[in-house]
């Protein structure tokens, strides 16, 4: 378990506070490595940070797959993922979040490990590029604290893309490890092929 090289406290907080309408099921359910994807998420995020917290929505506090760990509950409702990291700046506004979303099933420590490791707390974000268009990939990223007023601001104004947040924020931008690796899985054919994939790995 390791901290950042310098700076605030890093604490992981994995986003499972979505509806899966396109996946026509709960994707923090989902059994890629032989648990759902929520314990196999919250596993591999906390062999890197000191406390990991799960984000979910207020109607999902009680169900069996999320009970069974420290959870963050959105404070604003319809806002997507960026509920979930506002509401963790909200609780602990001390500290830095690595965020992770939970349909993630080929991220692994590698990538983990490289972002901790490039960490730079000065800036306000530390995220990977995306393999396919280049922009910053919000959904596995480290948010500093210093994101926190500038965050807000952008919600305030009407908009609630984190990606469209980090391509304006001061980001430590890195390539990714593995080309896949921030590849998520939104439907049931994505499913298929992501088993598939991990089948024959």
């Amino acid at each position: 378990m390791s901290e950042a090289n310098s700076g605030s406290v890093l604490y992981g907080l994995v986003l499972a506070g979505g509806r899966s309408l396109r996946m026509q099921s709960d994707k923090a359910a989902l059994n890629y490595h032989g648990r759902s994807q929520l314990e196999w998420a919250v596993s591999l995020l906390g062999a890197h940070v000191p406390r990991t917290f799960v984000s979910v929505r207020a109607d999902q506090a009680t169900d069996p797959v999320r009970a069974l760990y420290p959870q963050i509950v959105d404070q604003h409702a319809g806002l997507g993922p960026i509920a979930g990291i506002l509401a963790a700046q909200a609780q602990y506004p001390h500290a830095a979040w690595l965020v992770m979303a939970c349909d993630l099933p080929f991220v692994d420590a590698a990538t983990l490990g490289r972002l901790i490791a490039q960490r730079q707390p000065a800036k306000q974000a530390t995220a990977y590029r995306s393999s396919h268009d280049g922009l910053p990939e919000p959904l596995c990223a480290i948010f500093e604290p210093s994101s926190g007023d500038a965050l807000r601001a952008h919600v305030a104004s009407g908009r609630t893309c984190p990606r469209k947040f980090l391509i304006g924020a001061q980001v430590e931008l890195l390539d990714p490890v593995s080309p896949r690796a921030l590849d998520n899985v939104n439907t049931p054919q994505e499913h298929g092929d992501a088993m598939a994939v991990l089948e024959n790995a």
